[in-house]
């Protein structure tokens, strides 16, 4: 079976200014990549749907809905916080973001594909239950894993997270949760000062030291993430698909590479493939470097695809 990719054209109207790192140009530096590599062709593609108000209302409580519909802009920029605005497409392109993951799911489920990824803005894993923060409005990637676990019925559920910032808002929805394995690294100290201090039993956070790379990546995830991943035998796989860990990506400071990237997905498919009948959902989270960014989910892609 084929891999899913799933984006859609609202999620490049969101836009916070033209100085603002989290940028349209993040989605055409991969398309245009996919494209100069030709293997663009190898995905099945699909364009994202509207998340509904039930579906978001799996992780987050209406009031957080409302708040974020209400501060959208009929023109300009409206500010959540200094680091996450809204244009007047924003809203839209949030929509379809939390929709990629429920069509990523539906997918899997109806055994169309065997994984996805979505390629999304804005991204979600800063956003906790009730506060959008870090670019993020709604926590795609919970949203996502609680579809599963609601609607198609599934009993366990690992998140997987290698942005090189800690998914606060990941941890602050799914923490307690026994259906839900989170594993993680991220540069500690850093940017949200978070997953440190007693994290909840189902959480496996492994926080590295600036200039951290790729060894230190594979001592977590064979020592730490493997043996519990193995242990809680998850039924789907999520990926919270960060990729500024980069050696080139000065908005942290670690030392990943392509091969890393690519190992990492090569490491989580063998888990899906004894546990979770190969199932993956894959969901674009940080990357700043534009090429970087590109070459990190090329190489990404194709390890999920195995081209």
């Amino acid at each position: 079976m084929s891999t899913a990719f799933i984006t859609h054209p609202d999620c490049l109207k969101h836009d916070m200014g033209d100085l603002h790192p989290e940028a349209p140009a993040r989605l055409t530096a991969i398309h245009d990549h996919l494209i100069a590599q030709g293997i663009d062709m190898y995905f099945a593609h699909h364009e994202a749907p509207l998340a509904t108000l039930e579906q978001l209302m799996l992780v987050h409580p209406a009031s957080h809905i409302k708040k974020i519909k209400d501060t959208s802009p009929a023109f300009g920029i409206a500010h959540l916080d200094p680091d996450t605005a809204m244009n007047p497409f924003t809203w839209q392109a949030a929509l379809r973001s939390a929709g990629a993951g429920i069509m990523a799911v539906d997918l899997l489920m109806d055994k169309k594909v065997e994984n996805a990824f979505c390629a999304i803005r804005p991204p979600g894993h800063h956003c906790e239950r009730e506060t959008p923060m870090g670019f993020c409005f709604f926590n795609n990637i919970s949203i996502a894993a609680y579809h599963a676990l609601e609607h198609h019925k599934l009993e366990r559920v690992a998140i997987i997270d290698f942005d090189v910032h800690h998914g606060n808002g990941t941890e602050n929805i799914c923490a307690g949760d026994d259906r839900i394995l989170m594993c993680s690294i991220f540069q500690h100290p850093f940017y949200p000062y978070s997953g440190t201090d007693h994290p909840a039993d189902n959480m496996v956070n492994v926080p590295l030291p600036g200039g951290s790379g790729g060894e230190e990546l594979q001592q977590a995830v064979l020592e730490s993430w493997i043996p519990r991943l193995d242990e809680f035998k998850p039924q789907m796989i999520f990926i919270s698909a960060g990729f500024d860990a980069h050696y080139e990506d000065d908005m942290g400071g670690m030392k990943l590479f392509e091969k890393d990237y690519a190992w990492v997905t090569t490491e989580l498919r063998g888990v899906a493939a004894r546990h979770a009948n190969n199932r993956i959902v894959s969901m674009l989270e940080g990357g700043y470097v534009m090429s970087a960014l590109a070459r990190s989910v090329a190489a990404h892609l194709r390890a999920l695809a195995e081209i």
